[in-house]
């Protein structure tokens, strides 16, 4: 397709009548994945350790003996040598952890964006080993975006599709973040040595960035230390502990219920619960410094109305998770009631990130979607589409009704588990389906009424895999979520 400027049009997906001007953008993108959201591979062995096309490298990860151990941290790289780890693309294949659960990979996205610019140069895609400090991410972030946009200025299509603008200024850059990757985008424009990086940037968005951390990060450190459980998480927990990006992930907010009070978590009680003490202290300093500066032309998208873990009490060395919140007044006081008992609120979130966390200001874009899918979603893409394209901020659009999705992390095959949908009781309202992510096996869900405003079902897979579940609504909302099958209790597959 020839474009009005001259030249090819590449995200010829849409179509253009002759002589008008196709909506895109001039600006440079750049697409920042969330944890777990990139592939990593081994230098040393020559193997990819995180993210194989073949889905079958989940179950020798989760349930194999040796599967997680490459993505521990050694002392060296603790101490700062980064070289063992390259960070080769953005998830390629569905993948899935404990507690985080499912991660979809971001093709979706990087094909929304590529048919919103004036040429795919436009967009560089970020992966990082997002087992290392934000900080690390960050710095390189903040150099390899400089580096984008300086050759996208360079860009006959740049120069061609600038002529079109409303003020036919030059390119700048617009960063798409999922999860983790906002808060690496946050600290690349506000931390980094490029002080330039940020008045170059016309507008960050945001999807499910925990930039409170989550209580879903204090879970899987303490499942090394909880009662009997299912092997994956166990795995995670002993990973984790030697990973700066999770203590980086654990909540920075009210959220610990100690008697009558509420406060925060501590170094100490991070050990406790499983976490390591200097890890936290570093964080801890390394927020502090964050958070003593905005974040340039933001725009949050943020996941509402599925369950999610929002505080927590710590007793023996466990973590109990609770799913409401609390707050305070504009002076700082925890919000009580006239006994002196904190004040407990319920608002939800992602399933990973309550909304609170989600956003830095009030205005907020909601979505319903999960958190590891919020980024591949119908909803989300059209939001990014219209972001890219803005000239002037025109406000945040505002989320119709729906639906929110449970369903359990992990699971046994022929053994049955619950599915529950919430915001509807009527069965007739929702469709919903499980389908194996490798193979060619769907099967519908047969919903019923189970209370006010819910519906659900007995679910059962028929062998160890990854499934999908997706629900939709007659008005048009989809909500899906990955769950794992495996075997029941400690049982390790061969190497």
């Amino acid at each position: 397709m020839n474009s009005p400027w001259g030249g090819t049009l590449q995200n010829s997906s849409y179509p253009v009548e002759p002589g008008l001007v196709p909506a895109v953008t001039h600006d440079a993108v750049v697409i920042v994945p969330g944890i777990m959201g990139s592939e990593l591979y081994d230098t040393k062995t020559e193997k990819v350790i995180w993210g194989l096309a073949n889905p079958g490298w989940l179950a020798k990860a989760w349930l194999t003996r040796t599967g997680l151990k490459p993505l521990q941290l050694t002392h060296d790289e603790l101490a700062g040598d980064n070289g063992r780890i390259l960070a080769r693309r953005l998830l390629q294949t569905p993948a899935w952890s404990p507690l985080l659960r499912g991660i979809e990979p971001y093709h979706k996205l990087v094909r929304t964006i590529e048919n919103t610019v004036a040429h795919h140069d436009a967009v560089m895609t970020f992966p990082y080993d997002w087992r290392l400090p934000v900080a690390t991410n960050a710095h390189r972030l903040a150099k390899e975006a400089r580096e984008h946009l300086q050759r996208w200025l360079q860009h006959p299509a740049q120069a061609a599709a600038r002529r079109q603008a409303v003020d036919e200024r030059p390119a700048r850059l617009v960063f798409i973040a999922h999860s983790m990757g906002g808060l690496v985008t946050q600290a690349a424009l506000t931390l980094s040595a490029d002080t330039d990086l940020a008045a170059d940037t016309r507008g960050v968005m945001t999807l499910g960035t925990p930039f409170k951390g989550s209580v879903v990060a204090a879970n899987i450190l303490n499942t090394v230390q909880g009662g009997p459980l299912p092997l994956p998480h166990n795995r995670l927990a002993s990973a984790s502990a030697t990973m700066p990006a999770v203590h980086d992930l654990l909540p920075r907010f009210l959220c610990l219920e100690d008697g009558l009070k509420v406060r925060h978590l501590s170094p100490t009680d991070v050990a406790d619960l499983g976490g390591d003490k200097e890890l936290f202290k570093a964080s801890q300093e390394f927020f502090a410094a964050l958070e003593r500066h905005e974040m340039p032309h933001h725009r949050p998208v943020v996941g509402i109305r599925q369950d999610t873990v929002q505080s927590m009490k710590l007793i023996n060395g466990h973590v109990y998770a609770s799913e409401y919140c609390f707050r305070t007044d504009s002076n700082g006081a925890l919000k009580s009631d006239a006994h002196g008992r904190p004040l407990r609120y319920r608002v939800w979130g992602d399933g990973t990130v309550h909304r609170e966390s989600a956003s830095l200001k009030r205005r907020t874009i909601p979505i319903f979607a999960q958190h590891g899918a919020l980024a591949a979603g119908r909803q989300a893409r059209l939001v990014v589409t219209d972001f890219l394209l803005e000239d002037d901020h025109l406000g945040p659009d505002q989320a119709e009704e729906g639906i929110g999705l449970n369903v359990p992390d992990y699971v046994t095959p022929a053994k049955p588990w619950d599915c529950s949908i919430t915001g509807s009781d009527d069965p007739a309202e929702v469709t919903c389906t499980i389908a194996a992510t490798d193979e060619d096996w769907k099967r519908p869900i047969q919903l019923e009424s189970i209370d006010d405003g819910k519906l659900g079902s007995k679910v059962t897979v028929p062998q160890m895999g990854l499934y999908r579940v997706t629900a939709t609504t007659d008005y048009g909302v989809t909500v899906t979520q990955l769950v794992f099958a495996g075997p029941d209790g400690d049982t390790y597959l061969d190497d």
